[in-house]
């Protein structure tokens, strides 16, 4: 018997050709969506059986949010993730979540029909060494990579956090002043107050700080407007 589903992908062609192959596999569409936000929204409106999700970074934070809105307004609704090669990090924090499986984005479609019925089922849809791993990481949960770069960052500002990128590329003042378009003077002054902020001694120790802590990935999160 078809199930009644949805496929939630930022990759439009992913989640249509998705879509158009599991139709054929004799299973009820309800939609092949691709919203950059309201996901959530998107499927707690049309309540399917089960929920495909896409996502392309398991492991970053509030990227399943959507699925603990989903499971909170219809709890009925089992959602399966479509991800790349996960991390014992992603398959956690998917399932703490609430989603009912992981399934590579690159698996055959005869696997992702099979996920596709265990999660209707009630049962966990992932193969058994990522779920271990997933509880394993659940039970003994180890501190997150990028949580002293989180830490650092919140001591700089916008305009210090762009020196530091700057920095950690090997600009020296001249360039970091052209390409900010302010006064050698005012770049020094900046890297100045970076390398005080990091509690380092020279521009050298603060590009091995940052990436050593993720730092520099963080930075760039920021200067792209994501949380």
């Amino acid at each position: 018997m078809g199930v009644r589903l949805m496929v939630v992908d930022d990759h439009r062609l992913h989640a249509e050709a998705l879509a158009s192959a599991l139709k054929l596999r004799g299973h009820r569409v309800l939609a092949a969506a691709a919203p950059a936000a309201g996901a959530a929204e998107l499927v707690i409106s049309r309540a399917p059986e089960v929920c495909l999700l896409g996502t392309a970074a398991p492991a970053e934070p509030g990227v399943f949010d959507p699925v603990v809105k989903v499971k909170r307004e219809r709890p009925q609704v089992a959602v399966v993730v479509l991800g790349p090669v996960p991390s014992p990090r992603g398959i956690a924090a998917a399932f703490a979540a609430g989603a009912s499986g992981y399934v590579r984005h690159d698996e055959r479609i005869e696997g992702v029909e099979r996920a596709i019925m265990k999660a209707r089922a009630g049962e966990a849809a992932v193969a058994p060494l990522l779920l271990q791993g997933a509880f394993s990481e659940l039970l003994n949960p180890v501190a997150q990579p990028d949580d002293e770069a989180q830490r650092l960052l919140q001591m700089l500002t916008p305009r210090e956090v762009e020196v530091l990128v700057r920095v950690a590329e090997g600009e020296d003042t001249r360039f970091i002043a052209a390409g900010m378009g302010i006064a050698p003077s005012t770049a020094r002054t900046h890297v100045q107050r970076v390398l005080m902020k990091l509690g380092v001694g020279s521009r050298l120790e603060a590009a091995a700080l940052a990436a050593r802590t993720g730092l520099l990935d963080r930075a760039g999160a920021v200067g792209r407007g994501e949380k």
